[in-house]
């Protein structure tokens, strides 16, 4: 595993929540970072650099067993590594994760391990993480705040696990979710930008049950 990499944005208030930022497979903290222009000025910004290396300066959150199909072995280091980064680092923060493709898969590791632990997880355009070693029966998402954002028109994820992820969130999963289809390439739409937007605020809003 790499060491710890991230990119701070600076605190617009020393009671300001902590997004943290997860890139996708095979990109870095400086793609993380790109995702806080989706998030309210009110949040400071954390982009972290995934800790499993693929070579060629390019990173990820744990080993595939197939698109959208973590290795449980090395997801359950990830999340190590990410508990153990956020004792550190910011272990009284009010924290949303927010992750992109790869990293929506990791936010959903990380509230799906324990739904409280975070004031809410979003995660875009990517899968929960089914058949790696989590829980994923119905209400195991129990008091937890999601947003999901995926594309009918996604050229990256399978569409089965897709199917699987929005069916699980919105049904099964017991966490109260925000969650919406767009239509376009495997990136985030001004749809689910603007939907993002508003739904940090409400969460900036609510009393905190982590």
């Amino acid at each position: 595993m790499s060491g710890t990499h991230a990119l701070w944005s600076p605190a617009p208030s020393s009671e300001a929540p902590l997004a943290v930022l997860l890139h996708g497979r095979g990109a870095d903290e400086h793609a993380g970072q790109a995702l806080a222009a989706h998030i309210p000025d009110s949040y400071q910004t954390v982009a972290l650099r995934g800790p499993v290396s693929l070579g060629s300066g390019r990173y990820t959150w744990f080993e595939n067993q197939g698109i959208g199909r973590p290795q449980p072995e090395s997801l359950d280091a990830s999340l190590a590594w990410f508990r153990d980064w956020r004792t550190r680092e910011a272990p009284d923060r009010r924290v949303v994760v927010v992750g992109f493709s790869g990293g929506a898969a990791f936010a959903g590791a990380v509230v799906l391990e324990d739904p409280t632990s975070v004031a809410g997880a979003a995660l875009l355009y990517g899968t929960v993480p089914f058949d790696a070693g989590l829980a994923t029966e119905p209400g195991s998402l129990d008091g937890a705040r999601v947003f999901h954002a995926q594309s009918v028109d996604d050229e990256v994820m399978p569409k089965d696990l897709m199917d699987r992820t929005w069916h699980y969130l919105r049904m099964d999963s017991g966490a109260n979710v925000v969650a919406l289809r767009t239509s376009g390439p495997h990136d985030v739409s001004h749809e689910a930008s603007e939907a993002l937007h508003r739904w940090l605020e409400f969460i900036e809003q609510r009393p905190s049950e982590s």
